[in-house]
């Protein structure tokens, strides 16, 4: 489980470290930094899948995604001077990291030596740290990469596990090795384990609403096509009574069948006071969406990581209270991470005593954490380059 998560100048994230429970609500006011908070934890997953780079170029580049603002902000933020910008103290950075139970995790993206190459603007990674324990100290650094050299640490000495890595590509893509580098791997495959369900389709062309091949579906794809085999998967392998109750808390009187049309599979909704099942094609937005949620939260295969970015789309806001506990249920198997400004869904996760409510505030276009004073952070320290 991760315990903290910190950002620093992505976006208006200019220096973020926001603790981590087992089901994390991130709320706020538009603007605030929600989104930017989302966007910044699927860039740290990409460093698992090779992607960092392509990710921040899909965004911009480096330049469009650095914080905008001063780069100091103290005596501007007390109005002592105006706001305004200066020379440079300190080299142009944009840090991703995390620390969990077992590891920890920071890399920081900078500029490269200007050269004529047709890639020049294209970011790099100039340090990359793997830790034990809940923060970063010279004791406990497992594995340290700096520029192109990465050195794993061996006893009280340390190794060189590679001496000409790629710039553009994280260390989990070049040196993952389980007898040479077994921290690497462990961690690479954890990160690519987090799972990002975002905005299902439920509109009339929506995959999920029609007959598709079913095979065995431990997760529900990330555009739910697979859904009638995922269904189906849940019933054979998973908690039965949790799919059928999951239902019925939404839909009092309502269950779900799957039908099996040679090889292709179907949702079939039976609802009370009807002659018939409604296929999944003739199924509302809403009931089609919640659904999907029911599926994918009650995967056999449940992972690290679980972010669900505004699930509350599309539905009535009376389905909003089952949602809170579907999703809270859901968080006594795997860490639960929400993005909402739903005030229903919020008001029914926060009855969940695990609940940890992430508010945040923006000042001077910078996002805090509301109530978060110096003393109540976690403890964080960055690699220097």
């Amino acid at each position: 489980m991760l315990t903290t998560l910190a950002i620093a100048h992505y976006r208006s994230l200019h220096a973020l470290v926001v603790p981590m429970g087992r089901l994390n609500l991130v709320i706020g006011a538009n603007g605030s930094g929600k989104s930017s908070l989302y966007r910044a934890l699927r860039l740290l997953a990409e460093t698992a899948q090779g992607g960092v780079v392509s990710a921040l170029a899909r965004e911009g580049g480096l330049q469009s995604t650095l914080w905008a603002g001063p780069e100091m902000r103290a005596p501007m933020r007390r109005g002592e001077v105006p706001v305004q910008g200066g020379p440079r103290q300190q080299p142009v950075s944009l840090k991703l990291g995390f620390a969990g139970e077992t590891f920890g995790y920071a890399i920081d993206l900078g500029l490269p030596v200007p050269t004529r190459s047709l890639f020049a603007r294209d970011p790099e990674i100039k340090r990359e740290v793997i830790w034990a324990g809940p923060f970063l100290r010279q004791g406990n650094t497992l594995v340290d990469r700096r520029g192109a050299l990465a050195r794993v640490r061996d006893g009280r000495a340390w190794r060189v596990a590679g001496e000409h890595l790629n710039p553009f590509e994280s260390l989990f893509g070049q040196i993952a090795d389980p007898r040479h580098a077994p921290e690497v791997l462990q961690l690479r495959d954890t990160i690519r384990g987090w799972r990002f369900y975002d905005h299902f389709r439920a509109d009339a062309d929506a995959p999920a609403r029609l007959p598709q091949l079913g095979t065995r579906t431990p997760v529900l794809s990330h555009d739910g096509h697979d859904l009638a085999a995922a269904w189906a998967t849940i019933r054979e392998i998973g908690d039965v009574e949790a799919l059928d109750a999951a239902v019925a808390d939404a839909f009092p009187g309502a269950h779900v069948a799957v039908q099996v049309e040679g090889a292709r599979f179907s949702l079939q909704f039976h609802q009370h006071g009807l002659l018939r099942p409604l296929s999944a094609a003739e199924l509302s937005d809403g009931t089609l969406r919640y659904l999907l949620w029911i599926a994918a939260l009650h995967t056999p295969r449940p992972p690290p990581l679980m972010v669900l970015n505004e699930p509350e789309t599309s539905l009535h806001p009376d389905l909003l209270p089952a949602l809170g506990r579907l999703i809270a249920q859901a968080a006594t198997r795997t860490q639960v991470w929400v993005v909402s400004h739903a005030t229903r869904l919020i008001a029914a996760l926060e009855q969940t005593p695990a609940c940890n409510t992430v508010r945040l505030d923006k000042r001077d276009s910078c996002t805090v954490i509301d109530g978060q004073g110096l003393l109540d952070a976690p403890p964080w320290h960055w690699p220097e380059r």
